[in-house]
């Protein structure tokens, strides 16, 4: 036996392993103590011990204290807190106390990290608890998965809800979390993916009956991670929130700034006005005014209204809800433009002349008084001479002089010849219940078109002030399409007898001689639809190259800061130009800026997302008791896999997989976008008349299955329901994959 006279106590290894977290092996411990021959033996005894006791833990290569976390780990992030503070917790806590939470410093310039992601992490602890220092980030947050959970014996699985998803998840018992068969539920990845077998999930919320009238939108809430409950630090500071006086503001309330908006509008964040210019200098001018809610006012940089609206970056629309970047306290009151009450704004004075030319401009910070809130229809009828009690008196003091102008503005918009696509807006009309009573295509009225020309007539104005006044803002950039893209077009166009000339400096002209040349056809709608893909994405950035499809040299969005982060940002460049206070672009906020752009050009992309995924599933609710009816359409699509029709009557979109083509074989030509029959050469392209039956409607996914009927009225032969007599049934080709493929995933839920 081992002299035990020297032997450390379990107090003493537990300071050395306490003191020392990096080196803390039993081959250090035993060095540190002088521990030779056999009395390793006994140390090996002890430290089985002192584990067995709970009083410390073994890591991969160290011991360390029982309940402290080791010197090197993997975290998994937090949302900030309150402060705007980064934490993280262990991946894996086995201790008894609660699991620990470590704070996150990062050094200037590393990657920023998100909620949800793995981090490799040096730990330290000090008095106030631990912080860590990021080594290197290992991944991002675990699969979400949104899906219909289905029970079995053995835990279940979920079925995810995502049309292009083709694989389950399965859920082990522990891991139900009380779900029920046939809810709608959120569940993340426990692991890593299965070489073999189904992927392994967790169920982490539970959403309810996925066929109630009002889950429709949550899915899309969720499946797309948009947040929707506010923070209790945000709602106060909402609730806190005060009206403002006039002050060193300037007095606009005498002006008729009217808001003209959607009649089911929830807030109004600008007001137009419009007068006859007397200025001798300007025979025939107009005065134009915008008013814009001062948002700045009450959303300061850092605060915590401030983190959560960059956090959400936009609103989110919803035929059913809306989920605001800010709160209804000042989404749908303080901030909203409301008729006769004072609000806060920044406020724009143009001149322009009688051809429209914008002679010049002013900005200003204002309180302002609106004398009526009117929507489209409103206001388009009484300009049309139907008026009510309500607009008569708003007629000749308000309506007409806005519309005088917007005639002037017009000759401006047809000189600059924006891209002029022709694409109804699908609107899905909803009951109390929530249970979709139509579908319908919005109406396109010159009120629409005033709001939108003078609107972009005001967002031109703030970057022309911005990049003269050298303060660095936020563009709404759009870049002009690529080469590839282009070709592609040019193949789409030429398969409908329409050219688009090649060696040729693109302008938007070149593009709406397309769009006019196509109105009027059967195959005007894809035309439309084949330039709108053609064209980039637009998105937010520090740096100016231009906005191709408005033909604009440089633009910002200012105009809608209740629902854009980025408007706001513009709004406070504004205001530190024209030192109107301490509340403009801080410094911090300027170093961030093109972090701040590409997080808002990725949150506006996911509500995109989200709402046109909503849409497709109230589509398919509403024709989901209409499976077995004959639609007209038109080919709004080809693949290799099938065509891609859109429904006269609603414009929903669905596929006909290749196999329910008739009784032959279709061979697919990328370049011309169009199908032709092997055995009777019949043709099938974009643009092509059809009459479908429809044959499956999913809501959960939103996925829609039609069969051909007719193409150009002539009638299809109907597809094959077994296999081919007289041989061997044919191998299946990569696209019969993938359109069974769709079919089965369109098909489940």
């Amino acid at each position: 036996m081992p002299n035990m006279k020297d032997f450390p106590s379990k107090e003493q290894i537990l300071d050395f392993i306490r003191e020392n977290p990096k080196a803390s092996g039993k081959r250090e411990i035993g060095r540190a103590f002088g521990i030779k021959g056999a009395a390793r033996i006994e140390l090996k005894r002890v430290l089985k011990e002192m584990a067995a006791e709970g009083l410390i833990e073994k890591g991969r290569k160290q011991f360390r204290k029982a309940g402290e976390l080791p010197p090197v780990t993997v975290l998994k992030v937090m949302e900030p807190d309150e402060s705007g503070d980064l934490w993280a917790e262990p991946l894996s806590w086995e201790g008894e106390d609660a699991i620990p939470r470590v704070s996150i410093r990062q050094a200037k310039g590393e990657k920023a990290l998100g909620q949800g992601d793995r981090i490799l992490t040096k730990i330290e602890r000090s008095a106030q608890g631990y912080y860590g220092k990021v080594i290197r980030q290992i991944g991002s947050g675990p699969a979400k998965i949104l899906g219909l959970f289905r029970q079995s014996e053995f835990g279940g699985r979920v079925i995810p809800v995502d049309k292009k998803s083709d694989k389950e998840w399965r859920i082990e018992p522990h891991d139900v979390n009380g779900a029920r068969d046939g809810e709608l539920v959120e569940a993340e990845q426990t692991g890593p993916k299965a070489r073999m077998g189904l992927p392994k999930a967790k169920i982490v919320a539970r959403l309810g009956d996925p066929a109630a009238p009002r889950s429709v939108s949550l899915i899309a809430i969720h499946e797309h991670g948009i947040p929707d409950q506010f923070p209790d630090e945000v709602v106060k500071q909402a609730i806190k929130a005060k009206p403002v006086s006039l002050g060193d503001r300037e007095d606009l309330r005498h002006l008729p700034l009217i808001t003209i908006d959607p009649s089911d509008a929830r807030d109004h964040d600008d007001a137009v006005a419009a007068e006859v210019d007397t200025n001798p200098a300007n025979p025939g001018g107009h005065i134009v005014w915008v008013a814009i809610a001062d948002v700045a006012h009450y959303v300061t940089p850092g605060s915590p209204l401030d983190r959560e609206a960059r956090k959400r970056g936009n609103s989110s629309y919803f035929p059913d809800r809306v989920v605001p970047m800010l709160p209804e306290e000042l989404s749908g009151d303080l901030c909203s433009l409301h008729e006769g009450v004072d609000r806060p704004c920044i406020a724009l004075r143009i001149q322009i002349a009688e051809d429209g030319t914008k002679i010049g401009h002013r900005f200003t910070r204002a309180l302002m008084r609106s004398p009526a809130a009117l929507s489209y229809e409103e206001a388009q009828a009484a300009i049309d001479g139907d008026v009510t009690e309500r607009t008569e008196p708003l007629l000749d003091w308000v309506l007409r002089p806005l519309w005088n102008a917007y005639e002037a503005a017009q000759q401006e918009r047809a000189r600059r010849q924006p891209l002029d696509l022709d694409l109804p807006e699908r609107k899905i009309v909803l009951d109390d219940t929530g249970e979709v009573t139509s579908v319908a295509f919005r109406d396109r009225l010159d009120a629409h078109k005033l709001i939108e020309e003078f609107m972009i007539l005001a967002n031109v104005c703030a970057a022309e002030t911005l990049e003269a006044k050298r303060r660095p803002l936020l563009y709404r950039v759009h870049e002009e399409p690529n080469a590839d893209k282009m070709e592609a077009l040019r193949d789409v166009v030429e398969g409908v007898g329409l050219t688009l000339a090649k060696g040729q400096v693109l302008k938007t002209r070149h593009l709406n001689a397309l769009l006019h040349d196509s109105a009027g056809q059967e195959f005007a709608e894809s035309v439309n639809i084949a330039v709108l893909r053609s064209m980039t994405q637009a998105y937010y950035a520090p740096e100016n190259f231009g906005h191709f499809g408005l033909g604009l040299v440089r633009y910002a969005h200012f105009t809608s800061p209740i629902r854009r982060y980025a408007d706001l940002i513009v709004h406070r460049a504004l205001i530190s130009a024209h030192r109107w206070g301490n509340d403009g672009l801080s410094p911090d906020e300027i170093d961030e800026l093109e972090a701040t752009a590409d997080h808002i050009s990725k949150t506006e992309r996911r509500s995109m997302l989200a709402e046109r995924d909503t849409t497709d599933r109230y589509l398919a609710i509403y024709l989901a008791d209409r499976v077995g009816a004959e639609f007209e359409g038109k080919v709004s699509g080809v693949a290799r896999f099938g065509l891609f029709v859109k429904l006269d009557e609603t414009g929903a979109d669905g596929l006909i997989p290749i196999s329910r083509l008739g009784r032959e074989y279709w061979h697919h030509d990328p370049e011309t976008n169009t199908l032709t029959a092997e055995r009777s050469r019949r043709v099938i392209a974009l643009g092509q008349h059809v009459t479908v039956r429809l044959s499956e409607a999913v809501p959960v996914t939103g996925g829609l299955l039609f069969e051909l009927l007719s193409i150009e009225d002539k009638a299809m032969p109907r597809a094959p329901t077994g296999p081919r007599k007289g041989g061997p049934k044919r191998k299946l080709t990569k696209s019969r994959k993938a359109a069974r493929k769709v079919s089965r995933n369109r098909r489940r839920g």
